[in-house]
């Protein structure tokens, strides 16, 4: 049930947008966009969480303006960024929402509670989002994909959480009915926590895309009609390990900051 206030009109107004949304969505994909089925699933996920505005960064960065156009359309750095970045927004938020809505019943403390959901997200961003969607990629070698994404997937993931930590848990413990997943302030609270997630993750997307060690926004474009003047994402690059250890420490210290500021409003408990 929607709250009888004007909190609750605007979750139903927003519903509403979210649902004409991914109608839009699917139908251009499916008739005008020739993206990678991979980066379909995406972009649904992407709109069913963050709705207009999903849909409103699918028409900047992604969607076709004219037949024949994909390729050269989604060339630029910051379109390939925001294809990176909301793959792995995708997987994570998803992990996020399925061990909210699991874990809700059994009442748990809300420090374990993050630290389900930062590991259900870890999962299914590295194993399913990440390893399994680049598989084809690798020659169809599962585990070579798994150690090839790990450290994509781990500073990614970290920066995910560093903006839905604070929405999450603040709005979900100060909301009554806020921790509730058959609730519509529930939908509401983990949309914008994933929109705040969108922009914390994109800068680390963006340095990842332009290292190539993630592949970004992907065309369903054949190869060999694709101009030369297109980035070769395929080709991935290397980092040493210390720089690569550095980034994930670096990571988690922002990670570290958000529980900080998290902990300044909603006291966070593991027991």
């Amino acid at each position: 049930m929607y709250p009888d206030t004007l909190l609750g009109g605007l979750l139903l107004l927003w519903d509403i947008l979210t649902i004409l949304s991914l109608i839009f969505l699917i139908w251009d994909l499916f008739s005008n966009t020739p993206t990678m089925w991979v980066m379909k699933l995406a972009w649904v996920l992407i709109i069913l969480y963050t709705g207009p505005v999903g849909l409103f960064i699918y028409l900047l960065s992604c969607r076709q303006p004219m037949p024949g156009t994909h390729d050269e359309f989604i060339a630029p750095h910051w379109k390939q960024s925001i294809g990176s970045m909301m793959h792995c927004v995708a997987g994570d938020a998803t992990g996020i929402i399925i061990a909210a809505s699991i874990t809700f019943p059994f009442k748990l403390p809300n420090g374990l509670d993050v630290l389900i959901e930062y590991t259900a997200a870890f999962i299914m961003g590295l194993f399913i989002f990440q390893a399994l969607f680049m598989k084809s990629m690798m020659g169809g070698n599962y585990l070579l994909a798994l150690r090839k994404t790990i450290f994509a997937e781990t500073v990614s993931m970290n920066m995910v959480m560093v903006g839905m930590i604070p929405v999450m848990v603040i709005l979900r413990t100060k909301i009554p009915g806020g921790d509730d997943p058959k609730a519509p302030l529930f939908w509401g609270i983990m949309s914008l926590a994933t929109i705040v997630a969108s922009f914390t993750a994109y800068p680390i997307n963006s340095w990842m895309v332009g290292r190539r060690l993630k592949h970004g926004m992907m065309t369903a474009v054949p190869a060999l009609s694709q101009p030369s003047h297109m980035p070769k994402h395929h080709k991935a690059g290397s980092i040493s390990f210390s720089k690569a250890l550095g980034v994930i420490l670096l990571t988690f210290a922002f990670l570290a900051l958000s529980v900080w500021f998290t902990n300044l409003f909603v006291k966070l408990r593991l027991w």
